[in-house]
């Protein structure tokens, strides 16, 4: 099957279904662009239908490349990125220019945001230590962040004045919220209840979680709260890490195989420690660990209750602000 030259109707209609997705994969694609194909040639007596399987890589990127062009005039680009679990390829429509705050406003009160994004401090500080590099959040967790620090809620002085004050969510509101953002395609949820960001999340984000949580002054080699997987340099929230544990290398589970294989032996490259494949960047680093493992055999305990205990042993567990009042 030919690509299409130019951009036509049927073009629009695949960049509307993009914008209605917030992401496409490769099969999923493959309906949406073969139902724009019979509708383009509904009225030809003599055109035969398209079936999905048809729908060949070649004409998918065509699809793509030229959506992306379109896009971009509205300071959008279509950017792609494997799941770091699935390997599935996902293509999303990202935003270049605002930052999240800017995006989720129109979706989200004041109270909420600040939510969110204490949500994200704890992904990318509270629960992201260089002992412990988990990078998720349950929803119990989640809820000790409903309310914010106390002097930042109450504020002082002029300041408080003249901003309103953050009193807050509910606890079902909290839920509300999850929800919402798993639902919207920025966190995803696993089998065992942690909360972390989709591959489109981290897409669009990736520019504002650099600058947010890295230190631009930091030297080479030292560790970063935002990582990189050293074979294809896409962040890191579920892969490997060196054995060591001042060692900075990371890498996803879907790149080690070809990684290693480049190389000779399986020694870090980094600090040619032996490489094990069983330290881990996100949530095995809690669920992997003898101790989420035998607390979840002998008792069923709680997953949040569990997680809870892990960081607190890996020495991560410094009070957040917004426990004070607790």
């Amino acid at each position: 099957m030919s690509t299409q030259s130019g951009y036509r109707h049927g073009n629009r209609a695949f960049l509307q279904a993009l914008l209605a997705n917030g992401t496409l994969t490769y099969k999923e694609a493959r309906p949406i662009i073969a139902a724009i194909i019979n509708a383009d040639n509904s009225g030809d007596p003599e055109g035969s239908e398209c079936r999905p399987d048809q729908i060949t890589e070649e004409v998918f990127h065509d699809y793509i490349d030229k959506a992306s062009a379109a896009a971009s005039q509205f300071d959008y680009e279509i950017r792609s990125t494997q799941h770091q679990v699935t390997k599935e390829r996902i293509f999303a429509l990202v935003n270049t220019t605002s930052d999240p705050q800017t995006q989720l406003a129109t979706i989200y009160s004041p109270e909420e945001l600040s939510f969110i994004k204490r949500v994200l401090d704890a992904m990318f500080e509270k629960f992201n230590r260089p002992r412990l590099e988990s990078l998720c959040i349950t929803e119990m967790q989640a809820i000790k962040l409903a309310r914010p620090p106390r002097r930042e809620s109450q504020g002082d002085g002029e300041e408080q004045s003249q901003t309103p004050i953050d009193r807050g969510l509910k606890h079902s509101e909290v839920e509300n919220v999850l929800e919402s953002l798993v639902e919207g395609g920025w966190f995803e949820i696993s089998r065992e209840g942690f909360y972390s960001l989709t591959p489109r999340a981290l897409l669009e984000l990736r520019p504002w979680l650099i600058d947010m949580y890295n230190d631009p002054d930091a030297e080479p080699g030292e560790w970063q709260r935002i990582k990189f997987c050293e074979a294809c340099k896409e962040i890191v929230t579920w892969g490997l890490r060196c054995a060591d544990p001042d060692c900075t290398l990371r890498l996803h589970d879907i790149c080690q195989e070809a990684f290693w294989r480049s190389r000779r032996g399986t020694n870090c490259p980094k600090c040619s420690r032996e490489w094990t494949g069983n330290h881990y960047v996100g949530e095995r680093a809690i669920t992997m660990t003898e101790a989420y493992r035998r607390g979840r055999r002998q008792s069923g305990g709680h997953r949040s209750a569990l997680a809870d205990e892990i960081v607190h042993e890996q020495g991560g567990d410094e009070e957040s602000e917004g426990e004070e009042e607790e």
